[in-house]
């Protein structure tokens, strides 16, 4: 779950998912057969998820129902090292933006009537796509030695 996206996180809040899971710890499906430390895992990992994942509603509304019924008597602890961390932000399309500093500068120059202002914001990007173009041609150039690199791997 650490390095899984939001669509997977979605996917695990379904009730499909949440309700096999519940079915293990609950007594009137399979809780009498299975294992008491199965029961302890799953039991922490319904409730890691819902501190973990907060906008996943549904993995704490099953979490809160299996505390009221009585199958969930306390919080467990989780180790530090156990915790999810978020996922990662995703990344811009366009890299070329990534800077804000300079993109709120272009938009601020492009809104401005004054002819000098258009003319810098012209340069602007200009600056903006030479500097795209060179780190594409550098990620070219890695991804054709990868390549050449794997070829002489093979021969």
């Amino acid at each position: 779950m650490k390095n899984c996206g939001r669509r997977f996180h979605s996917e695990v809040g379904k009730f499909r998912f949440l309700n096999e899971l519940i079915k293990v710890v609950s007594p009137k499906y399979l809780g009498d057969r299975v294992s008491e430390k199965v029961k302890i895992k799953v039991v922490g990992l319904l409730y890691s998820w819902t501190v973990a994942l907060p906008e996943e509603n549904k993995i704490k509304d099953a979490y809160q129902m299996l505390k009221r019924q009585g199958i969930v008597l306390s919080d467990p602890v989780i180790p530090v090292d156990h915790t999810l961390i978020p996922s990662p932000p995703i990344r811009p399309k366009n890299p070329i933006f990534d800077d804000e500093e300079r993109s709120k500068l272009l938009a601020r120059l492009l809104k401005s009537k004054n002819p000098d202002d258009l003319q810098e914001a012209n340069k602007l990007i200009k600056s903006m796509v030479k500097e795209d173009e060179v780190r594409m041609q550098k990620v070219s150039k890695r991804v054709h030695t990868l390549e050449e690199v794997n070829n002489n791997v093979k021969l």
